[in-house]
C-alpha cells in the first residue's frame, strides 16, 4: 500500500489554491484505502462542506494517468461516480476534489443486502458510452479493452471484445460505495478505463463475489438477471476468460495464479468448455 502524506505536508500553496475555491480547510482526514494517489483526504470546508481530495505528484506518471483518466470520464459517469468538483495543478502536484460519498463500502460477502444494488450499478454502467469523453477537449485516449490485453489474444479474440461501452475493469468492493444518504452504490476511482463489450464489469464483479465467499453457482446465478451478460457473446466470453487468465498466470505463475484463474473459469464452466484458441498474432497496439 502507498504511504499517504498529511494535509501539512502538502505544500503551503496547494492548501491554499485548495482553500481558495473550498473555503478554509477545518479537518482533513487521511483516507488510507486505495494504491493509486500519495494524497488521499476526507476534507471538511466551509464553503463547500465535506469532500474527498486525491493527488499525485507529477513524477507518478502511472498515477497521473490514472488521476486524468477519472476527470476525463467524470462527465461520463455521473450519476454512478463522485462529481469532479475542482481540478489543482500546482507546483509538482495534480488533485481532484470530488463530492464525498458518505457510507461504506459494499458487502459481496453471501447473503449481503448490499447485492441487489451492486447488480442495479452493472445495470446502469451498461449505458455508459466509451465513445462519449471524445466530446470534450480532453487529450486522453481510452484504450480498447482488447489493446491492454494484446499480448495474450490472437486476433479473433481482439475482434470479440471488441466494444465501445465504457468499463471500470476494477470493480472491487473498496470501488464500490453504497451512499447512507439515498442508499443508492456508486463506482468510484475510474483510474483504469477501458472500452469493450458492457458485459466486462458484470464477470470481473462476479468474481469479486466469488473472493469474498460465493460458490461459483452462486456467483453466476447472481449475473444472470442482467441483460447485457444475457446477451454475452459465449466466444467473446471465452477468449476474455482465456486472456485474463493467460495475463495473470504470466504475471504470478500458473501456481500463483490457480485461485484466480478458477473462478475466471468458472464463469465458463471450465474445464467442461472448449478453451478459446492460444494466440498465435497478437494485434498490433492501435
Amino acid at each position: 500500500m502507498i504511504t499517504r502524506v498529511t494535509w501539512g505536508e502538502l505544500p503551503a500553496c496547494l492548501r491554499d489554491s485548495v482553500e481558495r475555491h473550498t473555503g478554509k480547510v477545518m479537518h482533513a482526514e487521511v483516507i488510507s484505502t486505495g494504491l493509486n494517489c500519495s494524497a488521499a483526504f476526507k476534507v471538511t470546508t466551509e464553503k463547500n462542506g465535506t469532500l474527498f481530495l486525491k493527488g499525485v505528484r507529477k513524477s507518478d506518471g502511472v498515477g497521473l494517468d490514472g488521476l486524468r483518466n477519472e476527470e476525463a470520464v467524470n462527465q461520463v459517469v455521473a450519476g454512478i461516480g463522485p462529481v469532479v468538483l475542482y481540478r489543482f495543478d500546482v507546483e509538482d502536484w495534480y488533485c481532484l476534489a470530488f463530492d464525498f460519498i458518505e457510507g461504506s463500502h459494499a458487502d459481496l460477502s453471501p447473503g449481503s443486502g448490499d447485492l441487489d444494488s451492486v447488480r442495479s450499478a452493472l445495470n446502469r454502467m451498461r449505458y455508459l458510452s466509451g465513445n462519449s469523453f471524445w466530446l470534450t477537449d480532453s487529450d486522453i485516449r481510452i484504450p480498447r479493452l482488447s489493446e491492454r490485453m494484446w499480448e495474450h489474444l490472437s486476433a479473433d479474440g481482439a475482434a470479440l471484445l471488441d466494444g465501445e461501452s465504457l468499463l471500470h475493469t476494477d470493480t472491487n468492493p473498496h470501488n464500490i460505495m453504497v451512499s447512507s444518504r439515498d442508499g443508492k452504490t456508486y463506482v468510484v476511482d475510474w483510474a483504469m478505463p477501458a472500452r469493450g463489450p458492457a458485459w466486462v464489469d458484470a464477470a470481473y464483479t462476479a468474481v469479486r463475489l466469488m473472493e469474498c465467499g460465493h460458490e461459483p453457482q452462486s456467483a453466476v446465478e447472481w449475473l444472470a438477471p442482467l441483460e447485457h451478460w444475457k446477451q454475452a457473446n459465449p466466444r467473446a466470453v471465452a477468449a476474455f476468460v482465456d486472456a485474463v487468465c493467460r495475463q495473470t498466470s504470466a504475471a504470478l505463475g500458473e501456481r500463483g495464479a490457480e485461485s484466480s484463474n478458477k473462478r475466471f473459469r468458472a464463469l465458463l464452466g471450465f474445464p467442461h468448455q472448449v478453451p478459446f484458441p492460444a494466440p498465435r498474432h497478437p494485434p498490433r497496439r492501435a
